[in-house]
């Protein structure tokens, strides 16, 4: 198995180097290794490789205005894209490309504007890996694994002979078999079925090409594995009448065989498909990685596209989006001020730069330690706590810990995402007493107001099993400590911040269920939960 892929890998980038621009390319998912780069180092391309980092500009990418060129000759001179110059692209780190690349290289594909895209993914996480758009358009998905192997590839035997319609049929039948619904997938299938023809020096198809193509192309976008039966199987061709010749006379319309296909893709499967494993190339929804709220700066982040406006003294103009906007119109400008001397720049041409800043997100754990549960409650929380700050630095994450029984609640933990700091704050925690649960959200709603003072997005979990005793007061009068709660969680709905719900009792309680309703907050029951189901709880509600 270790041998196949190796091979499969070996023989899909010698196909690639036949068909670049049809194949659209291939991602390559290894780490950085020896053996990667011997397998780089050999792609038998007449075309050179040329890198395409991942922060590539619009106008290095499809091609802009040459402003030097412009502003001396007076006219709009283009410069030329990335593709403009034969060459196979080389994206490294294809796993960190953003979306936006992702697509736009998509659109590029689509028009036939490139000459072949080779990604080097080097993500190990299912949720690192090249951005879905691109990878459905590219015809391989390569992932060879263990020691190179030291023979060649074994002989491919010549088989039958068949129609491309026949082919195409064939390739489609397999795909949906798989669940393969791109109908990207049997097209790109069919076109690597004629380069193995070519590499193999025949110019007509023959089943093993359409066998070899579907082992290449099908196994990282196949979603289901196919049930040993027959109801898939294709009807038997009708009788042939004097109406109706069948015609059939010749054997290229003769299906080749369908199980043995079937066997080959599906030894070639990922392991890990029948666990919800979403392959590349194939549509998935995925949350932030545990990402705060996205803020439009003009100071720092990721850089976006410049707008018009005007100077007031904070924002930051960019230079030479500015200069392109004024090159065309100045032969016009000059014939109206033949005088004045050097570049004439008009308000409108003003352009600010503008940068996407991702905040860090805080996680408030607000815990009932309140009645006979407080033990149980509390340690299931301190768990939760230490599980989620175990990935803090990957995440991005910040926790804090308010605790409330008796007649109040504490602010326990601040925010912090030192694992060190929270075992030793978590270490012996009070429990017992009343449930001033307006008290709990009070505190919350506070540090969400100080948190994003500082720059963070907050998000409060609040963890109780709904029993609320104790108002804002401190009185013990269940009425209007639930109504004080009901006006705490409206205000936290009204501050925009998310928030979450998690009720401990071994019955769901309707009175937290109206208290979620009136936090506009996720309601999860969880008796009898553990740390793992809470930090999951957590996870799965949240999108991290």
């Amino acid at each position: 198995m270790t041998a196949d892929t190796w091979h499969n890998a070996t023989l899909a980038l010698e196909l690639l180097a036949i068909d670049p621009a049809g194949l659209g390319g291939a991602v390559l998912r290894m780490r950085a290794c020896p053996q990667r780069d011997q397998i780089v180092s050999r792609f038998p391309s007449p075309l050179p490789l040329r890198k395409l980092p991942p922060n590539i500009s619009d106008e290095q990418l499809f091609g802009g205005i040459d402003l030097s060129a412009t502003l001396a000759s007076s006219q709009v001179i283009e410069s030329s894209g990335f593709f403009h110059t034969p060459g196979i692209a080389v994206i490294p780190m294809a796993e960190r490309c953003p979306h936006t690349l992702g697509a736009k290289l998509a659109n590029l594909l689509d028009q036939s504007l490139t000459w072949g895209i080779l990604a080097i993914d080097e993500g190990i996480e299912p949720d690192e890996r090249t951005p879905d758009a691109l990878a459905d358009r590219l015809a391989f998905h390569l992932a060879p694994t263990g020691p190179v192997p030291a023979g060649t590839r074994p002989p491919v035997p010549a088989g039958t002979e068949l129609s491309a319609d026949t082919a195409m049929e064939q390739l489609t039948l397999l795909a949906d078999r798989f669940g393969i619904t791109s109908l990207r997938a049997p097209l790109l299938a069919l076109r690597v079925a004629r380069a193995h023809a070519l590499h193999q020096g025949r110019t007509v198809l023959h089943d093993v090409d359409i066998a070899t193509a579907a082992t290449l192309v099908y196994p990282h976008r196949a979603t289901q594995v196919p049930q040993d039966d027959t109801t898939d199987a294709p009807p038997p061709p009708p009788a042939e009448t004097d109406d109706c010749p069948r015609g059939d006379n010749d054997q290229n319309d003769a299906l080749p065989d369908t199980e043995m296909m079937v066997d080959a893709v599906k030894a070639l499967l990922p392991s890990d498909l029948l666990n919800g494993l979403v392959p590349a190339g194939t549509t998935r929804s995925t949350g932030g990685a545990g990402a705060g709220q996205k803020r439009t700066s003009n100071r720092r982040g990721r850089p976006l596209p410049s707008r018009p406006g005007r100077l007031d003294g904070t924002s930051r103009i960019d230079l030479i989006a500015t200069l392109r906007a004024a090159a065309p119109w100045q032969p016009l400008r000059r014939q109206q001020q033949p005088d004045r001397p050097g570049l004439l720049i008009r308000p409108g041409d003003i352009r600010l730069k503008r940068y996407a800043e991702q905040s860090d997100r805080l996680l408030i754990f607000t815990v009932d330690a309140s009645g006979s549960a407080a033990v149980s409650r509390l340690g299931e929380a301190k768990g939760a706590i230490e599980l989620l700050l175990a990935d803090a630095y990957a995440s991005r994450d910040h926790v804090a810990l308010v605790a409330f029984r008796g007649e109040t609640a504490d602010t326990l933990l601040p925010p912090t995402r030192s694992l060190v700091q929270t075992k030793r704050r978590l270490a012996s925690l009070p429990g017992g007493g009343g449930t001033p649960l307006a008290s709990g959200l009070q505190h919350a709603f506070a540090l969400s107001q100080q948190s994003r003072a500082k720059g963070l997005t907050p998000t409060v979990v609040l963890i109780t099993d709904g029993r609320a005793n104790v108002a804002l007061d401190g009185a013990a009068n269940r009425s209007q400590a639930a109504q004080d709660a009901t006006d705490l969680a409206t205000a936290i709905r009204a501050q925009g911040t998310p928030a979450l719900v998690l009720d401990m009792s071994n019955r769901p309680q309707p009175a937290l269920q109206n208290l979620s309703a009136a936090m506009d907050a996720h309601y999860v029951p969880l008796p009898r939960a553990d740390a793992h189901k809470l930090t999951g709880a957590v996870t799965a509600a949240l999108g991290r």
